[in-house]
């Protein structure tokens, strides 16, 4: 039987005052944490955990926040993790975000103050048809808003604080890990899968309502070398091989079909992500997205033919190709526990929502938990339109969430 769930929302409140914290993430850096910044909320964190009565809370030197909430039952329950992300995007400003909220939310487009250019379009944003009524929280158009991922983080500390405050609300130990650097691939570099000691993990960072996500891209990336033939631009002709002509040639090449601006669903694509270079080198910088292993060697394979085709018109030009894992596709593990997205399903429904499984088109810190040991599916937080300026989170869908966080806790204690 399911215990009513009697409590006082405090995650819009916890949202809010996490937001304005700049933890934008930076690929360029080599250090974990990215960026010193990112630790600004993960002590906030701590301290409100151990505030909260979870005496271990702390943060530790690579900015991960650890913290368990212990069990309130004989039963021995698997110990499961919930998890969610520290940082924002490099794509869009994090500083000095000043949200709004726009309240009873009726249709239509939402513009945004500070910027007249910036307007969240109702034809554009679909999602925006399930939200009559709600409270809709955007930023003033000059940042993004941080949804991705600090509505995952509040969703989690305010589970925490009703676990906490509803005795009578059964469950294992549960433990909380929040990471760093998961905007740009690094999320759990640095994780001590040992300290944390979960046997299942959740993390709390997908979009729509009712959202369960089972599956991810496959990722790799690639680089090409170039190496091309100097000469003097007064005397170059019949000399002159410039490598970034030849990166440039190799971007056009690309199929416009397996592009991210071509393809949805379950088609993946071949994605260049930059271009740097002199006459003499240029590094050619690509992702390879697709959902099984079969079509990420195709695309490989088409790449390397691309290369090669252009590269015959260059005879004295020479090149390299790089290919790198990022993250495999989740549901290779987690297929093997069904128990872990059963129960997610169940936990939704419990909400009054209608689960829906769904794929990522991308990753998440849960695609290389699950291959580290740690079987991990995503669950919605509600954000929307992220890494932009237009993005956007409902108070309902977070208190959503919320529910579903505590009843997956609950269903973990009943099944034991």
């Amino acid at each position: 039987m399911t215990a009513p769930l009697t409590f006082t929302y405090t995650v819009t409140e916890r949202f809010l005052r996490y937001v304005v914290i700049d933890t934008q993430s930076d690929p360029a850096s080599p250090t974990c944490p990215s960026t010193e910044k990112q630790k600004d909320l993960g002590r906030l964190l701590a301290a409100e955990l151990r505030e909260m009565g979870l005496s271990d809370a702390h943060l530790d030197e690579h900015g991960y926040v650890y913290a368990t909430l212990p069990a309130n039952t004989t039963k021995q329950v698997p110990v499961i993790c919930f998890c969610s992300h520290m940082d924002t995007s490099p794509d869009c400003s994090g500083a000095n975000v000043k949200p709004q909220i726009v309240r009873n939310y009726q249709g239509g487009d939402i513009a945004l103050p500070a910027d007249p250019a910036q307007v969240i379009r109702f034809s554009e944003h679909p999602a925006l048809a399930t939200q009559i009524g709600h409270d809709i929280i955007t930023t003033d158009g000059t940042t993004l808003l941080g949804a991705d991922n600090k509505a995952g983080v509040a969703e989690i500390m305010d589970a925490v604080h009703v676990l906490l405050k509803n005795p009578h609300i059964k469950h294992g130990t549960i433990k909380i890990l929040f990471t760093p650097d998961e905007e740009i691939g690094r999320g759990v570099d640095k994780a001590d899968l040992k300290k944390l000691g979960a046997r299942f993990a959740y993390t709390i960072d997908g979009e729509s309502a009712g959202q369960i996500e089972d599956e991810t891209f496959s990722a790799d990336a690639a680089t090409i070398t170039i190496r091309g033939v100097s000469a003097h631009p007064g005397f170059a002709k019949g000399k002159m091989e410039h490598a970034i002509k030849i990166a440039s040639a190799i971007v056009e090449r690309l199929p416009k079909n397996q592009s991210p601006e071509a393809t949805e669903g379950r088609e993946g694509f071949l994605h260049p992500t930059g271009v740097t270079g002199t006459l003499e080198t240029a590094a050619l910088g690509l992702i390879v997205r697709d959902f099984t292993e079969d079509g990420l060697r195709d695309k490989e394979r088409l790449l390397e033919g691309i290369v090669r085709d252009v590269m015959a018109g260059y005879p004295r030009s020479t090149y390299k190709i790089e290919i790198k894992q990022q993250y495999r596709n989740m549901k290779q593990v987690i297929d093997r526990h069904p128990e872990i997205v059963e129960y997610a399903v169940e936990a939704v429904r419990r909400a009054g929502l209608e689960p829906v499984k769904t794929s990522i088109r991308g990753g998440t810190d849960g695609s290389r938990l699950s291959f580290m040991g740690l079987p991990c599916p995503n669950i919605f937080a509600g954000e929307h339109a992220f890494h932009s300026r237009l993005e956007w989170v409902s108070r309902q869908d977070m208190e959503k969430a919320v529910q579903t966080i505590v009843h997956l806790a609950m269903i973990w204690e009943e099944r034991a």
